[in-house]
């Protein structure tokens, strides 16, 4: 106890996230099986909220360190001005922590001004958090090297370098953070992709697919961006329509309103959707099925259709040769949450799909896609989406690393391609830095 008084409050911190995360290990591999499902699924979600707040919160004392106090040595502590700096770094800080609780508490048809201003300030946080610790590191490696060499560190004024270090990254984050928030704020470019696909059906040739990907409705995307990307789609005149997962972070009854514009979306041969990890984080997904069912919008729940030049047929075999077939699976996080009936299942999903004809899979992350090339090499293309291209600045290099496929067009063999979205929207936070949000026109093209 002594030695727990004595850490700092970071380290009260982080020992505080690391018991968090030994209760989560505990939920998952035990209460699972005793706890009913909706209890333990509400449980597991506050754990989580309460370790990643807890690991932010290790951050908020750097940043208040670097920010604040380190400032009262350079600074008079009872000026107005300082003062005021101590209580803008504040509201910051609560704001960010606070935008978790918007997911649960603060969603509906468009989003509340608090719920943007408290994920700005996360975005903000991230990119602060970030550039502090470079300059940390790059003030510790120069006054290490100073010391290796028996110079003495006086080339600035010791009473102004606490102050140079936060006064810059502020400017930083605060130039950055404008600058994700307006390219956020634009619309999604339109990107027209051509891919060549062996066995096209002559028929097919031609064929256009409208992508969309991590729409994320929730407590900052609402009906007015879904009503946009709704006429860009349609404008495109697509033959179908895919959506590959993560179009919700609500349950379908409060996000019902916003949602409403997809069943506008009008394709020839169809719309159909597949399940991201974050449909599994709502606790809803029966819900969401039927509520897109009624916008004749089709879930592929480990299914297929048989798409001809004129119609789309739910199973069997085709009536003719002469079609392709469209295939989606489960997220692959569905088996964590307890979802019974759901997880990745790619036989199923690919019954009745031979080699013979062009198969098309719809993989919401591009670790299915992964799995699903190694099982079946024979598929033609694979839709995928999940890492938005990495969404803000540092995050980019993480998704980059983390993920088998991270955005754009691949090719995989001499017949498979995937093509990864970079979403259509974003998650949370309202800024894109180093990414833009995107909706794919795949143009398939018959190979002689």
């Amino acid at each position: 106890m002594t030695l727990f008084k004595q850490l700092s409050l970071g380290s009260k911190a982080a020992l505080a996230a690391l018991m968090v995360f030994v209760s989560m290990i505990i939920s998952r591999s035990f209460l699972a099986e005793t706890l009913e499902l909706r209890p333990w699924r509400w449980l597991f979600h506050l754990q989580v909220a309460l370790f990643v707040n807890l690991l932010m919160l290790v951050g908020s004392f750097y940043i208040w360190r670097s920010t604040v106090s380190n400032l009262g040595h350079s600074l008079t502590r009872q000026s107005l001005c300082f003062q005021l700096w101590k209580l803008a770094i504040m509201v910051f800080l609560a704001l960010a922590h606070s935008s978790f609780l918007t997911m649960l508490f603060l969603v509906a048809e468009e989003p509340y001004l608090f719920s943007l201003a408290a994920y700005s300030c996360l975005g903000a946080y991230i990119i602060m958090l970030f550039f502090l610790c470079v300059l940390g590191g790059m003030e510790q490696a120069y006054q290490l090297l100073a010391w290796r060499s028996s110079r003495m560190v006086g080339s600035l004024d010791k009473s102004q370098k606490p102050l140079l270090r936060p006064i810059l990254v502020v400017i930083v984050t605060a130039v950055l953070s404008v600058v994700g928030l307006l390219n956020a704020a634009q619309p999604p470019i339109v990107k027209t992709v051509r891919v060549p696909i062996h066995q096209l059906p002559s028929s097919m040739n031609d064929l256009r697919i409208v992508l969309l990907s991590d729409i994320h409705l929730g407590p900052t995307v609402g009906r007015t961006k879904m009503e946009m990307f709704v006429r860009m789609v349609n404008a495109l005149q697509p033959d179908i329509t895919v959506i590959v997962g993560d179009l919700s972070d609500s349950k379908a009854s409060v996000l019902q309103t916003a949602v409403a514009p997809l069943g506008q979306l009008r394709a020839r041969l169809g719309t159909y959707f597949v399940t991201g990890n974050h449909e599994y984080y709502t606790s809803d997904v029966s819900n969401w099925f039927a509520l897109l069912e009624s916008l004749q919008v089709k879930p592929l729940h480990n299914e297929n259709v048989k798409i001809s030049a004129s119609q789309a047929q739910h199973g069997g075999d085709g009536d003719s040769e002469d079609w392709i077939c469209l295939a989606g699976v489960d997220d692959i996080e569905a088996d964590k949450w307890q979802y019974s009936g759901h997880g990745m299942d790619l036989v199923k999903a690919l019954e009745g799909c031979s080699a013979d004809h062009t198969t098309i899979l719809l993989a919401h992350q591009p670790l299915a896609a992964k799995r699903a090339l190694q099982e079946r090499p024979d598929i033609n293309l694979i839709l995928s989406g999940h890492t938005h291209a990495g969404q803000i600045f540092p995050l980019n290099v993480a998704v980059y690393l983390l993920n088998p496929f991270f955005a754009g067009l691949y090719q995989v063999g001499q017949t498979t391609f995937v093509y990864v979205s970079p979403g259509t929207a974003y998650y949370g936070i309202p800024m894109r830095l180093g990414s833009r949000a995107e909706i794919t026109e795949l143009i398939l093209q018959r190979l002689p």
